[in-house]
């Protein structure tokens, strides 16, 4: 019948001749169009009559996988999941899908309905709008920071000017580099705001010194520009060189973070560039010269000269008492490292995005027809849920698109005006889900920021190889019942699950061979009735469909009948299976992994509330070696979890990279040893308050937070920068000790480290106090920067002097040892 059917529908050149004065193509009607054209083909000939199709078979005209199933709700659908191609604006191409759907709607019939089940750029649409609040408030904030310590409308307007020209040159930048506008690149602007207007700041402060001093608005812009210059230039590029590491990050999370670092980059040098030109031009052209006033001061000024007074009379103590304030200094570096062995560890903050990816699993032994049911019945009592908007669903493949028949999968939807948390609304379906017998449903939120190319029933993934199935089984399968004991994991699932039914059939190849019966017949009679074979093609103008050859499903219910398919003997006639075989069932793996070329399993899990992937990775390895996990049995993180033991690994590397940057910017603008090392003793404290910040918040520290302490080694410094010049200066031209330099210099810069140590405060805690979608993802990086500029802006303004004098102290030391070892 196959070959009679295969033959019937051919698709092959025909050839072509060419008459006296005429060509001509040959063509046949050789195919056949339409599932009746089957009907009445003739597949053999009984007794002189012929015996059609429709005398032997059902000629149906049906879906080519029949055991495939989708539905939208708990009505019946056809499901098209629709991807951008790389580079798309995601928002753009979904608004054209839009567009497009009532001309779709019309050219089909009525009972059918088109809708979208899902939309992610809902979401996004969201978050971006969020980002573009946070970034306007904390241009505001900036702002009042600015006219706060100022209090001159001129001089806030010109210093105000560098966000803006700022933030619109990097956005041109970002168009000409083929960059988007998105969540990491809106987070880079709204960190940035703080960073571009510190040049300005300590600028126009400057300028603003002299013009208090009675300078006119021309001699002060020369005065200050020619001053400060060289410390924005040495604050720019030791700021950019922190960002340096971030470009050569690997994997996935590097490339993420590369239009990062670069946007942010982008960003600081053009403010360089605002600050060293525009603000002094304008300055010259707009401030005017103070007018001395008998009239007493504000408010914001009294406040200023007393702290001013405090800070001075402190200093004056921690200079007496040198000794105790490096005491300090080095138990911060001790306190930095203590905390950073201790803090929770992960990847990612989970995300509520208001969609959950759900995976409802059965038996093994569970029919399509069974799961089918299950997976309706699921279904109707996530729907039952107050906080579910809609869901789809789809039975008879997984994730890979390999044929799964007892598992099937959910995109759940939920309102975006909910009342409850997200991990509250996952924990109602999974009780509501629990009361449907024989089905387990694994949930877990769709995030924005993804690095598993595969979706599981669980967020994270671990794979055990080894060279042969059995061993693979077995540790699996140990190592699963381990798993299962340990508190801080749940949600522990293995796909070597052996429980599946498979039909065993033993071949007598001795009573096949007396019939001339191979096993490659067998093989492909099997096939030919059970395994929905292809035996032809339909060809039409627009598509082309299969045509399927199986045994009616009626005639198969249970394994025994199996024995009853007729085989072609080698006389041409027919003997049934049982006649040569014997046919058993066993359990047997429904499927069976590999990983380059070795057999492999998968196992999932999640982890418990409160604990941290990091914990959870030290868990599963701890399990391993409990169970004595042999060597030729390797084990491998996969997806988010892999990603995490990378990014670990590469966490201190990059710390340390980001500081030898810095270290060789600043040696070679100071042509110095010592004084980058000064410089540099600022960043423990910094590193303090970041992690306290992020462990008494619950975020623990993630890839976000080290970008945030990363960045914290640019902002920080800026202060030491500020510092050291001023003091190296009166060193070398005012003929000060180094004492009197340092005490001058810290004094001057107050106001400016203070101004630029707020406005990078305030331009983090839009962040961290960010609200709406994408919030989970934003808050770590706020919470860094906020938390270590409080506790570096109260260490640092005593520290650093105290410091400096200690390096100058052991630097004329080893001079003066050097000179001593020169021959006279």
């Amino acid at each position: 019948m196959r070959t009679a059917i295969a033959a019937a529908n051919a698709n092959s050149a025909k050839g072509s001749f060419d008459g006296p004065s005429r060509s001509y193509t040959i063509n046949a009607n050789d195919q056949l169009l339409a599932a009746d054209d089957y009907r009445n083909l003739i597949v053999a000939y009984k007794n002189g009559a012929p015996v059609r199709l429709t005398n032997v078979a059902q000629v149906v005209n049906s879906a080519e996988n029949v055991k495939l199933g989708a539905w939208s709700g708990l009505h019946p659908a056809i499901i098209l999941n629709v991807q951008r191609q790389p580079g798309a604006n995601v928002i753009a191409t979904v608004d054209a899908i839009k567009q497009r759907l009532p001309e779709l709607q019309a050219g089909l019939p009525s009972t059918l309905k088109v809708a979208v089940l899902s939309d992610r750029t809902t979401g996004i649409r969201s978050s971006v709008a969020h980002v573009q609040t946070e970034l306007l408030l904390a241009v505001l904030l900036v702002v009042l920071v600015i006219f706060a310590f100022l209090r001159d409308w001129r001089a806030t307007i010109i210093a105000s000017l560098a966000v803006p020209i700022s933030l619109i040159g990097s956005c041109g930048a970002m168009y000409l580099l083929g960059y988007s506008l998105n969540n990491l690149s809106l987070m880079a602007l709204t960190i940035a705001t703080g960073f571009v207007v510190d040049d300005a700041i300590v600028m126009i402060e400057n300028i603003a010194r002299y013009l208090e001093e009675g300078e006119s608005a021309m001699a002060a812009a020369l005065k200050g520009a020619a001053q400060i210059g060289f410390t924005i230039i040495s604050l720019t590029v030791s700021l950019i060189a922190v960002l340096i590491p971030l470009l050569f990050m690997g994997d996935v999370v590097g490339r993420l973070f590369r239009e990062f670092a670069v946007t942010l980059s982008i960003t600081i040098l053009i403010s360089a560039v605002v600050s060293l030109t525009l603000v002094p031009m304008m300055s010259a052209r707009w401030l005017k010269p103070q007018v001395k006033s008998d009239a007493p001061p504000g408010r914001m000024q009294r406040f200023s000269d007393d702290v001013m007074v405090r800070y001075d009379r402190g200093l004056s103590w921690v200079l007496v008492h040198q000794t105790l304030t490096l005491l300090v200094a080095v138990a911060t570096l001790a306190l930095t490292v203590a905390l950073y062995m201790v803090i929770p560890k992960g990847l990612f903050p989970t995300q509520d995005t208001g969609q959950l990816q759900a995976r409802i699993e059965a038996a093994q032994i569970v029919s399509y027809t069974r799961m089918a049911e299950l997976q309706q019945a699921a279904a109707a009592a996530i729907l039952e849920d107050p906080d579910v908007a809609s869901l789809s669903s789809l039975v008879g493949v997984d994730a890979a698109r390999n044929t799964m028949l007892h598992t099937g999968s959910m995109l759940i939807n939920l309102k975006r005006d909910r009342a409850g948390s997200q991990a509250d609304t996952m924990t109602r379906l999974r009780e509501r889900v629990g009361k449907v017998a024989g089905v387990t449903i694994y949930l877990q939120p769709t995030q924005d920021l993804t690095i598993d190319a595969e979706t599981g029933p669980t967020q994270y993934r671990v794979s055990l190889e080894a060279a042969d199935t059995a061993s693979v089984i077995k540790w699996a399968d140990q190592l699963t019942q381990q798993l299962k004991r340990q508190p801080e994991l749940k949600n522990v699932v293995s796909d070597a699950d052996a429980t599946g039914l498979a039909v065993y059939i033993d071949i007598d190849r001795d009573s096949a061979a007396r019939l001339s019966i191979s096993a490659a017949a067998i093989d492909d009679a099997l096939y030919s009735a059970f395994g929905q074979r292809i035996v032809s093609t339909i060809f039409t103008e627009t598509n082309q469909y299969r045509v399927i050859l199986e045994a009616r499903p009626d005639t198969l219910t249970t394994p025994a009948q199996l024995g009853n398919l007729q085989l072609r003997t080698g006389s041409g006639k027919s003997t049934p299976l049982s006649a040569i075989a014997t046919i058993t069932e066993r359990q047997s793996p429904l499927q069976i992994t590999h990983v380059a070329q070795f057999p492999a399993t998968t196992l999932g899990f999640d982890t418990a509330a409160g604990v941290s992937l990091g914990k959870s990775v030290d868990v599963i390895r701890q399990a391993a070696l409990d169970i004595k996990l042999p060597a030729s049995v390797t084990m491998t993180f996969l997806g988010a979890a892999g990603a995490y033991q990378s990014s670990l690994s590469s966490q201190l590397w990059l710390i340390l990279a980001a500081l030898v940057c810095v270290y060789i910017v600043l040696g070679v603008l100071y042509e110095s040893y010592i004084h980058p090392l000064t410089i540099l003793s600022t960043l423990p404290s910094a590193g303090v308050g970041a992690l306290l910040a992020l462990m008494i918040s619950g975020a623990g520290l993630g890839v976000i937070g080290i970008i945030g302490i990363i960045l914290l080694i640019g902002i920080v410094k800026k202060n030491a920068i500020m510092m050291i010049d001023f003091a190296i200066e009166a060193e070398r031209h005012q003929g000060m000790t180094a004492q009197q330099a340092i005490h001058q210099a810290a004094l001057l810069r107050f106001r400016p480290i203070l101004m630029t140590t707020l406005a990078a405060l305030f331009a983090a805690v839009p962040l961290m106090l960010g609200w709406g979608d994408g919030a989970e993802l934003r808050r770590p990086l706020g919470l860094a920067i906020f938390g270590g500029l409080i506790v570096s802006q109260v260490l640092t303004l005593f520290t650093t002097p105290v410091i400096y004098l200690a390096f100058d102290r052991l630097s004329q030391r080893l001079s003066g040892r050097h000179r001593q070892a020169e021959p006279a």
